[in-house]
This record gives C-alpha cells, sequence and structure tokens, in this order.
C-alpha cells in the first residue's frame, strides 16, 4: 500500500466514523428528548429503560470520538513518514494489518504480547 492508498483509506475511515458519530450523537438526543415523553420506562416489560440506551449510545460516540483522533493521529504519522513502523518495536506494520485496522500503532506481535484491558475477542488485534 503506497502513500496515497493510506491516505484514501485514512480519509474513507474518517469519513465514516464522522458519519457514526453524528449518527450517535443524534440518537442521543432523541433518546434524551423521548425521555420527556415516557415517564414510566423503567416497569416497561418489552425493553431496554431509556437510561440504559442512552448510556450504551452514549458510550458508542465516546468510542467514535476516540477511534476519529487515532484516525488523525494515523494521519500524521503518514505525513512524518512512520505510519507503517511499528510504535513498540520499530519493525514494518504489515500491509493486511494496516487495511484491517487503519488506525493502528502495532504489528501484530506487539499488539498479541501487549496487555488488554477488558476487550472482547472482536476487538482483539
Amino acid at each position: 500500500m503506497d502513500d496515497a492508498a493510506a491516505r484514501a483509506l485514512l480519509e474513507t475511515e474518517r469519513a465514516a466514523t464522522a458519519a457514526r458519530l453524528a449518527s450517535l450523537t443524534a440518537d442521543v438526543a432523541a433518546i434524551v428528548a423521548g425521555a420527556d415523553d415516557n415517564g414510566d420506562d423503567e416497569h416497561d416489560p418489552e425493553g431496554a429503560t431509556i437510561a440504559y440506551e442512552r448510556a450504551r449510545t452514549t458510550a458508542l460516540a465516546e468510542r467514535a470520538r476516540a477511534d476519529l483522533v487515532e484516525l488523525d493521529r494515523a494521519v500524521a504519522r503518514l505525513a512524518a513518514g512512520i505510519y507503517r513502523r511499528c510504535a513498540a518495536c520499530g519493525r514494518p506494520i504489515g500491509p493486511e494489518r494496516l487495511a484491517a485496522r487503519p488506525a493502528t500503532r502495532t504489528c501484530v506481535a506487539c499488539a498479541a504480547r501487549a496487555p488488554h484491558r477488558c476487550r472482547s475477542k472482536r476487538e482483539q488485534p
């Protein structure tokens, strides 16, 4: 993957993430507005509470914001000429890993050694 392809991938990922954040932000606003209409959601046997939905959607929006920061950092690494180098060991990051996780800072080997905080198997590098 050359610099132009990497930049295009990062821009595409950033646009998708920004759109996801905008959608989630609108969802949070709608949940908050809807909370005024339903004062007794805690006793709804049909589904989740408004508080749960708001907390879940807010957490997803926070993750999208963090993803935007990481994508911006990846663009800066690309401009600095260190995008394809592992931040931990300095070896090259495989093109397959960069294609799958464009904002990654580590190679597969270093990511496997790193301690992980409470992440599901789907989120692990």
